[in-house]
């Protein structure tokens, strides 16, 4: 009987009962699995050896046309151009740029130029730019580049059209106007606290305003608006405020203008709803707002002279408002308001260069 031990012991310390060894070259048919490390080394090898395809002349032409797109887009963006740019030349131009960057992109030696040509396309491209060429345009106000030279010249125009330039001339400046109206004010404001004992404060700063000439352009003409004035205390009784208008007639009149009339009652042709909407109520008893007028025709002059009133504000929508725009400019925000309006005024500094531009434009 043979001793499981030692048959163990021979398998493990000898050759005796192993497998027999395969023939030289192996057995016919056997799977080799071949050596990681040297399959890596004949790939490096391989790859090493292997020549770098330049890429094809598609991808060329696909990235110098995007590159070149790109520069006259911003060319003409920098230049204006905005209707250029939205034109239909730039649009083939665009869609050619794109064609040859997508045929670009489905060749292989192609393909990484495309990729470049069709990103720098999505980029530059006549939406984008032409979107900020039009913001430029707008904030700028140039758009002269859909405009014929007649057009620009009437842009140009120094006067106002429809307003002869003779009646420009002949009317008062601007240094007039100004000056005529604060002296209105001031005598106003001192009649008005000599009376009724109101102090006042500011409502408002002079505003010049430029002219539109009705050619599309800026006339060399203002509107002037006075400094305006408020009194510090309120006027709610209904017979007051007719005393009040009443001094300013007389005051107004001492100044050439014409007599001082209501917009805000029956007597201003204003139907009973348009009263409510503009003045919070049909009767002056009850308005919070009145509203008084003057003006100096022919000369340009406007007076306005409005007392707000929230002791008749039901709501607090009146009041509310009232307080929110003395919150912004510091008013009173209840009481008298006086101020001058003038529109198409030309100041005395620039009438030597207004007639001079007029020779320009001979029956305008």
């Amino acid at each position: 009987m043979v001793d499981p031990d030692q048959q163990r012991a021979r398998y493990v310390t000898n050759s005796d009962g192993a497998p027999p060894l395969p023939p030289p070259g192996g057995y016919r048919g056997a799977r080799r699995t071949p050596d990681p490390a040297a399959v890596a080394a004949q790939n490096a090898v391989a790859t090493l050896e292997a020549p770098k395809q330049p890429a094809n002349a598609i991808g060329w032409v696909a990235l110098v046309s995007g590159i070149l797109f790109a520069v006259i887009l911003l060319g003409t963006f920098l230049a204006g151009g905005t209707d250029t740019i939205y034109g239909v030349t730039m649009l083939a131009l665009q869609l050619l740029i794109v064609g040859l960057a997508v045929w670009a992109l489905v060749t292989r030696r192609g393909r990484a130029l495309g990729a470049v040509a069709l990103s720098i396309a999505l980029l530059f491209n006549t939406a984008t730019v032409g979107a900020m060429g039009a913001v430029q345009t707008s904030a700028s106000g140039s758009y002269g580049g859909a405009k014929s030279e007649e057009q620009k010249h009437e842009e140009a125009y120094p006067g106002i059209k429809g307003t002869s330039s003779t009646d420009v001339l002949a009317q008062p400046s601007l240094e007039e106007v100004r000056e005529s109206s604060e002296a209105a004010l001031d005598d106003i404001k001192k009649r008005l606290s000599a009376e009724f004992g109101y102090t006042w404060s500011p409502a408002g700063d002079e505003d010049l305003r430029p002219e539109r000439n009705g050619y599309g352009g800026e006339s060399m003409l203002v509107q002037y608006t006075s400094a305006k004035w408020g009194t510090n205390e309120p006027i709610q009784d209904y017979d007051r405020k007719l005393e009040v208008m009443g001094v300013i007639d007389e005051v107004l009149t001492e100044h050439d203008m014409w007599g001082i009339i209501s917009l805000n009652d029956a007597t201003s042709g204003l139907d009973e709803s348009m009263r409510e909407k503009l003045y919070g109520s049909a009767d002056p008893r009850t308005q919070d707002t009145w509203e008084w007028y003057s003006d100096d025709y022919p000369g340009p002059r406007r007076f306005y002279a409005t007392i707000f009133d929230t002791s008749h504000d039901e709501s607090g929508e009146f009041t509310a408002s009232r307080e929110a725009q003395a919150a912004r400019t510091g008013e009173p925000v209840e009481g008298l308001q006086i101020m001058f309006l003038a529109p198409e005024l030309l100041s005395e500094g620039d009438r030597a260069e207004f007639e001079q531009k007029l020779e320009e434009y001979p029956g305008y």
